[in-house]
């Protein structure tokens, strides 16, 4: 179960530093209309979002497309960016993807993400990866993102220049998008459907910051063998306090929003999310996108920083300690104690530390995500606090769809739309001039 506590984050628990307790209670009173509102999507089902934890039509196709990428693979390969790509890594994080040391051991089929057009990075990993035990997954809501279109061309003119049928290239791909509007082109599907790849329809109700939780997360997550339909019963969790009509108070995700609308207004334009957790590393990168994206707009919004405990604490804590008071902190705590190798009571004696002796490495981690949380207040920082467990699927379910529901409320409150973002759409469309300028 997530537990979320923030006494550490107002005036009254840290002094000057901290959030204005009055600024906290307006906050919690303006949140009131931006809940009622989405109470009220919940009730006439206009915001599929909140339907998501309860589905389970879609999950069958999901479970049938991984069985047909796993099978013969040793490798898949995710063709997408931005919101089809970061959902599905947080989630494969569960599995040992992007863990430093660990990965490498990852069992077969190994999933790659190539979410960043970079053409050395691209044309290595096209010259390592084995095409003969090899499957891909191009997504893309729109069937028009110019990374996926780009990089799924270049895999059709490798795998055609390594002697590959055009009908052996197909059973090699998956795809996933919306359906297809009549009379429109839909780039995707015009590229890849001609080859006799098959899609799963991108959930069109659902943009792709928020589909984490739709089969454009859940496939890369069922490939690797983890638990789709327990990611859906933990966002269940989440939603539970929204569907149930609960009050502001008694709505986790929305006391979330009224601690960072607070923090907004008091001058605290930097939002610092740091999980003492391997496992929860690339949510920072998830979570990052999600609210920019989703809340910076009309001059309005918080800078997102992920960081990553405790290694983070050697490499930023000097700025957050000593520097401006001008950041609210999320600390994300995982019951750690007890876990881990122990340290050998003879050479913790060798080294001047007797009192490491018989401990392990999880109490370790444990005391120093605690002993950051006090150091944050005792130095008049702002600081939440999150601490689970366990990491499981059901865990990370909650925590996705918990952080989804804290923006979307953060966004009502704001007055501004959470869901759209017409500002990333300017350097797409000059890119595209520049690119045509070049070959001309």
């Amino acid at each position: 179960m997530l537990q979320q506590s923030f006494d550490l984050a107002l005036e009254s628990g840290v002094g000057k530093g901290g959030i204005p307790d009055a600024a906290f209670e307006q906050a919690l009173a303006d949140l009131a209309p931006a809940l009622a509102r989405l109470q009220g999507q919940a009730r006439d089902h206009s915001l599929p979002l909140l339907g998501l934890p309860a589905d389970t039509a879609d999950l069958p196709p999901v479970h049938a497309a991984a069985k047909r990428l796993k099978a013969g693979a040793t490798d898949i390969l995710v063709l997408g960016t931005g919101g089809s790509s970061l959902g599905g890594q947080t989630l494969a994080q569960l599995a040992d993807y992007g863990i430093s040391g660990l990965s490498r051991f990852a069992p077969e089929p190994r999933v790659h993400f190539i979410d960043n057009l970079d053409p050395e990075t691209y044309s290595e990993l096209l010259a390592k990866l084995p095409f003969e035990t090899t499957k891909f997954v191009a997504i893309s809501k729109s069937g028009g993102t110019g990374e996926t279109l780009l990089q799924s061309i270049t895999v059709i003119s490798a795998l055609r220049a390594a002697g590959f049928s055009d009908a052996q290239i197909g059973e090699r791909f998956q795809g996933l998008s919306e359906p297809a509007i009549p009379g429109k082109l839909h780039p995707l599907r015009a590229l890849l459907e001609p080859f006799g790849v098959p899609f799963l329809e991108h959930h069109t109700g659902v943009g792709g910051r928020y589909s984490v939780l739709t089969n454009c997360g859940l496939l890369p997550a069922a490939a690797l063998g983890l638990d789709v339909e327990a990611l859906r019963a933990g966002a269940a969790k989440a939603v539970a306090p929204v569907l149930a009509g609960k009050s502001v108070r008694e709505t986790p995700a929305a006391v979330g929003a009224a601690l960072h609308l607070a923090a907004m207004r008091s001058g605290k334009n930097i939002a610092v999310l740091m999980p003492y957790a391997d496992k929860f590393a690339l949510l920072t990168r998830w979570w990052m996108q999600l609210w920019a994206e989703s809340l910076g707009k009309d001059g309005q919004g918080t800078q997102p920083v992920g960081a990553l405990g405790p290694v983070d604490q050697h490499s930023q804590q000097q700025l957050y300690l000593a520097g401006p008071k001008d950041k609210f902190f999320t600390v994300l705590t995982v019951g750690a104690k007890g876990k881990g190798p122990r340290i050998d009571a003879e050479l913790a004696g060798k080294i001047g530390q007797d009192d490491f002796a018989g401990k392990t490495i999880g109490d370790l981690v444990a005391a120093q995500g605690v002993a950051m949380i006090d150091t944050f207040a005792r130095n008049g920082c702002s600081v939440r606090r999150f601490h689970v467990d366990e990491i499981d699927e059901t865990i990370h379910g909650e925590v996705l769809m918990h952080f989804m529901l804290e923006t979307v409320l953060t966004g009502y409150a704001m007055g501004v739309d959470p869901f759209d973002q017409p500002a990333v759409e300017e350097a797409k469309l000059l890119a595209k001039r520049y690119l045509a300028e070049a070959r001309s």
